[in-house]
């Protein structure tokens, strides 16, 4: 071991490149979104890039959609449409005048609704059928066995036919208006014509026979009760005659006047007679109760003087009985007179108030006259009264029923007018004519519905295809649903997009090349600084001492580890360290093939102790820092070799000689040799080929490295395609413009 050539080769350490004073554009801050957390998303852009990611099935879902809808509109057989617009209004009210053929009553929805559902009865249906000879037409419908079927003969023949009508038929009332649009489908564009003309015809004839029949019935019931009438008016009159003959009744107006007037008359009468006795009474009371002072109250002169003459006697007679004595002679006279003077006082007041009791009598007597006159003038106003009560309601009666007489004899005159004159309420606003394109199919239309159809069955077969879809998409559910880093996401190299490098048995040695040499033939693309970035994620990953010996594996086949292992290998080999890659696959290597060189001898040699390592170890001649381990001839037991202790000494022995060594091992749930290697290693990079590899794959890798004691240094999202709509198409799009502006001013310079 002492003239091993990689041992006595000294390599130089990494030197730093020098500070570029040009001045380059920042890259843009990584943020949460870049970084791939799925909290961070919009869900509208998280959507577009879904439907982008599906956008050949939407597309192609769209695509045989319209083409079997085109397929089928224009296969079909054109179907022609006439439409005559028909007023109609409310019933007309009976004509009495000019102007009233111009009425109408207003038309609610139900009246409108109901003549909608006659222009559809069965009766207008088959009598335009008839009428059209329409059941010997072939556009209308098939001919039938037999000769035309006739209203009554044949109800099998008449249903179909009739079926056929309102099949083809349409009836509707246009917005906010009272007209009718009545509308006919037929392969044949003047059948439709003539059908809907003959139809509105039968429709406006039965609509004005109705009204004349209902007119003529209602004539012959009003002149059945015009003659019951009449007979009531007869006897009504003859009721009246006879009761005013045998109640001796005239003129019953003027009678009713005349004792009205009386009754009135005696009324004022009594109210007088009752105010002239408490008149009188008023007067006696005074008179009788105050004899002193009757003069003043009752306003008699002659009362008045002869007590002022009284007054004057007295006065005297005092006056001389003073001066005189009582004997004196001029004394007796006085008082003779003064006698005399009182007596003829108290004679005119008892004359006075006698006067005035025979007044208050004779009040009293006319009080009581008057009223009994009024009480027999009132019984007589009763009894007339009573007779008028009776006469008023045979007069009524017949007053009545000669209205009622008069008013139909009116009416009946009026019927018998409207019966010719009757205007009808049904008027024909537009004739059908012969239409001159069809409305059905309508091609354009169909094929557009048939595209918008298409893209929403597209976007629904995509989401459906989403929600089924388990795999790993982004390094969001890496973190999430594994709890390890995610070190890297490589894109998927666009030489080998329509087929990927580990599937891709018939792919060109070019092809092959290209990618699993990325680092190599294409330095400066995206892919090859997606590896870059993996190898820094690696190295940092057992923070502070770098991992030593790596086990790159995948939960399945084809998932492009040995890819991912061999430009990792060369990743680390461009720091200027020694680096071994092993190929420890041997159901299928692939490491000496992608690197030019032979397979003949290599790693189950060395486990069978028929080569030593020396002799079956390789250098890259592209670069000589970078050795390489064939897996050699396929061994029959690879995982007995694999967990040899004889592995276990050569991966501590190749530790000695070497910084990183990069192991290539099958997938780990179909083999258990990555299991093993494990144990062995600083730590597991686990392969996962986005948008491919079912998350439950995954979760069953990590979990048996975990218990097998092997340390996950992370999981690298492979042949993730930019193009996809994912955030990383953004991300490395803002990735493939900037280092190409980068690495062209430093060419430029």
């Amino acid at each position: 071991m002492e003239n091993d050539p990689i041992e006595s080769r000294e390599l130089a350490p990494v030197e730093a490149a020098p500070q570029d004073r040009l001045s380059y554009p920042r890259p843009p801050k990584i943020t949460e979104l870049d970084a791939g957390s799925d909290e961070a998303y919009s869900y509208v852009r998280a959507y577009w890039r879904m439907l982008v990611r599906h956008g050949w099935t939407i597309l192609t879902v769209a695509f045989v959609v319209t083409m079997l809808v085109a397929l089928i509109s224009f296969r079909l057989q054109p179907v022609y449409q006439a439409t005559a617009r028909v007023e109609i209004e409310a019933a007309t009210p009976e004509i009495r005048t000019l102007s009233d053929l111009f009425e109408a009553m207003p038309a609610d929805d139900m009246f409108l609704q109901t003549q909608v559902n006659v222009l559809q009865s069965d009766n207008l249906a088959w009598q335009t059928i008839e009428q059209l000879r329409l059941g010997e037409n072939p556009a209308f419908a098939p001919p039938l066995k037999g000769a035309s079927p006739q209203r009554g003969e044949s109800a099998e023949a008449e249903s179909p036919l009739v079926g056929i009508f309102k099949g083809g038929l349409r009836v509707e009332i246009m917005r906010n208006s009272r007209i009718a649009a009545v509308s006919f489908e037929s392969p044949d564009p003047k059948l439709a014509a003539q059908v809907v003309n003959a139809l509105v015809y039968n429709y406006q004839e039965y609509n004005y026979h109705k009204n004349y029949e209902a007119t003529r019935k209602a004539s012959g019931w009003m002149e059945q009760q015009l003659d019951e009438l009449k007979a009531k008016v007869e006897r009504s009159q003859q009721a009246l005659v006879d009761y005013e003959r045998d109640n001796k009744i005239i003129n019953i107006s003027d009678k009713e006047n005349v004792e009205e007037k009386k009754l009135g008359d005696l009324s004022k009468e009594l109210t007088d007679a009752q105010a002239e006795v408490v008149r009188a009474e008023s007067l006696y009371n005074v008179a009788r109760n105050n004899e002193n002072q009757m003069a003043s109250l009752v306003g008699n002169d002659l009362l008045s003087r002869l007590e002022e003459k009284y007054a004057e006697l007295k006065s005297q007679y005092v006056e001389a009985r003073e001066q005189y004595g009582p004997n004196f002679p001029k004394v007796v006279r006085l008082r003779d007179q003064a006698e005399e003077i009182r007596s003829s006082l108290e004679a005119e007041r008892k004359r006075i108030v006698e006067r005035y009791h025979g007044e208050y009598v004779a009040a009293q007597q006319r009080e009581a006259m008057i009223s009994e006159a009024l009480a027999r003038q009132k019984v007589e106003l009763e009894k007339l009264n009573q007779l008028l009560i009776q006469q008023n309601i045979l007069k009524h009666e017949f007053q009545t029923n000669q209205q009622l007489y008069e008013g139909l004899l009116q009416r009946l005159k009026d019927a018998t007018l409207s019966s010719g004159l009757r205007a009808t309420n049904i008027h024909i606003v537009d004739q059908a004519r012969v239409p001159g394109a069809p409305v059905r199919p309508r091609k354009l239309f169909n094929v557009t519905i048939g595209l918008l159809v298409g893209l929403i069955l597209g976007v629904a077969l995509a989401f459906v295809q989403e929600a089924l879809d388990d795999s790993i998409k982004s390094i969001g559910q890496v973190e999430r649903y594994l709890s390890t880093n995610a070190l890297a996401v490589i894109p998927l190299a666009r030489t080998v997009r329509s087929r990927s490098l580990d599937r891709g048995g018939n792919g060109s040695a070019d092809r092959r090349e290209a990618v699993e040499l990325t680092l190599l033939k294409r330095p400066a693309s995206e892919l090859a600084e997606a590896y870059r970035s993996m190898r820094t994620a690696i190295l940092l990953a057992t923070s502070p001492r770098p991992p030593q010996v790596i086990v790159m594996t995948s939960a399945q086949p084809s998932e492009g580890k040995t890819c991912t292992s061999l430009n990792l290998s060369l990743a680390l080999a461009q720091r200027r360290v020694r680096v071994l890659v092993i190929d420890a696959d041997f159901r299928k290597p692939g490491i000496a093939a992608a690197m030019g060189m032979s397979n003949e001898r290599g790693l189950s040699n060395i486990l069978r102790g028929e080569q030593s390592v020396d002799e079956v170890l390789l250098q890259a001649h592209t670069l000589p820092n970078l050795w390489v381990l064939p897996a050699g001839p396929v061994p029959s037991n690879p995982t007995d070799l694999l967990s040899s202790p004889d592995m276990a000494r050569l991966v501590e022995e190749l530790k000695q000689r070497f910084e990183h060594i990069v192991l290539d091992s099958p997938p780990i749930l179909l083999m258990t040799d990555a299991t093993v290697l494990s144990i062995l290693s600083d730590g597991v990079v686990l392969v996962v080929e986005g948008g491919v590899t079912p998350l439950g794959a995954v979760l069953r890798a990590h979990r048996i490295i975990e218990n097998a004691g092997g340390k996950i240094l992370g999981v690298v999202l492979n042949k993730v395609d930019v193009r996809r709509g994912t955030y990383y198409g953004s991300y490395y799009g803002y990735g493939r413009g900037y280092y190409n502006y980068y690495y062209g001013a430093r060419s430029g310079r």
